[in-house]
């Protein structure tokens, strides 16, 4: 099971609020913190000692810091990719190395007597995890997580996000990526418009997004980006993140029966194990409903995201609720009812046969 986390800024916002808002996170039951140390202040000690604090705080209510260091800070601080002592002593659960170095330094990080893990940046590609694994690290030691992307369109391409975790996955690493919302506050950088990891993020609100990056089964740990979401949507990610069945939202077609409405928000649909390529088949409907009247109505062509219910004309398809996925022509045994919110569609595609899902109408 994955774990949720959020995001806060020791260098953006003040210990009362963090504190508060690490409280609220951990009470809900989010279980990560992420913060970045890339922009040290002039005064390297102070900085240091508000991270050690927050840190802490998050330490005694059982959540795990994850820390964004680079070879530069390294050097500025003077440490040693050797001696991980000085992370030992700000208490965190893992170094996020944000850039990398050749494969042999965090492999050697691994082994650091202090148990700390060794996060490396999936969004880097090529081989590079191929590298550090060559150079015998333990794989108990070394998660990834993707980067998160502040300027509109330099996201990550959907499928190249799925391939690079899927790297780590083959070494059956754990990994993590962001989502983000308009109601968050703080971030790192002056320019964030949502700070996410792949660009199609940017246009789904941030429920969509959690389950968007669940259904690819890559990625295990989610953390929000940004810093002070509102109680609310902390909480409605946390629902949609531990729920066991993917939802999606429909707009209703205007002449839907209330019979077919109840079709719809059957309980649970199941993807017809048995598939075409052309449609999602629900077919425990057509039991459910046999006695049921089923009126031909709007039996125009169809596209790829329609729901149709098969009306009296279908024999004994009568009753069978049916998710377009190619466009095609309509015989006129297929009533449009409605239609999956155009933000779903990609998680659509995502859905694999005999696998369970929800329909939930869109006001």
């Amino acid at each position: 099971m994955g774990e949720l986390g959020i995001s806060i800024y020791p260098s953006k916002s003040n210990l009362t609020e963090m504190k508060d808002y690490i409280a609220q996170a951990a009470e809900i039951g989010y279980q990560r913190i992420f913060t970045s140390m890339l922009e040290v202040a002039d005064n390297p000690s102070e900085t240091i000692g508000r991270f050690k604090e927050i840190i802490d705080y998050g330490n005694q209510l059982g959540m795990k810091t994850s820390l964004d260091v680079n070879p530069k800070l390294f050097a500025k601080l003077g440490i040693s990719y050797q001696d991980l002592q000085f992370f030992s002593d700000l208490g965190i659960w893992s170094v996020r190395l944000d850039e990398g170095f050749t494969g042999l330094e965090e492999a050697r990080m691994a082994m650091n007597p202090f148990g700390i893990l060794i996060e490396l940046n999936i969004s880097r590609g090529q081989h590079y995890i191929d590298m550090v694994m060559d150079f015998g690290a333990d794989k108990n030691r070394i998660i990834g997580s993707h980067n998160f992307y502040p300027q509109t369109y330099t996201g990550l391409d959907f499928d190249y996000f799925v391939q690079t975790a899927g790297q780590y996955k083959s070494h059956h690493l754990r990994t993590a990526a962001f989502v983000d919302s308009m109601n968050g506050s703080v971030g790192p950088w002056p320019v964030s418009n949502l700070m996410v990891s792949t660009e199609i993020q940017r246009q789904l609100p941030i429920t969509e997004q959690v389950q968007l990056l669940k259904m690819t089964d890559v990625i295990d740990d989610i953390i929000i980006s940004s810093s002070f979401l509102p109680k609310e949507e902390l909480a409605a990610v946390y629902h949609v993140f531990y729920s066991s069945v993917p939802m999606l939202s429909v707009h209703l077609a205007k002449n839907v029966t209330e019979v077919e409405k109840d079709v719809i928000v059957t309980p649970l649909h199941m993807y017809r194990g048995d598939y075409s390529g052309y449609m999602i088949r629900s077919s425990e409907t057509r039991i459910t409903y046999k006695d049921s009247n089923f009126p031909t109505h709007d039996i125009q062509s169809l596209k790829k995201g329609d729901i149709t219910i098969c009306n009296n004309a279908a024999g004994q398809y009568k009753g069978e609720l049916q998710i377009v996925l190619k466009d095609r022509p309509n015989d006129g045994s297929f009533n449009l009812v409605g239609r999956i919110k155009q933000n779903n569609l990609l998680i659509l595609d995502l859905l694999k046969p005999w696998q369970q899902f929800k329909l939930q109408i869109s006001s």
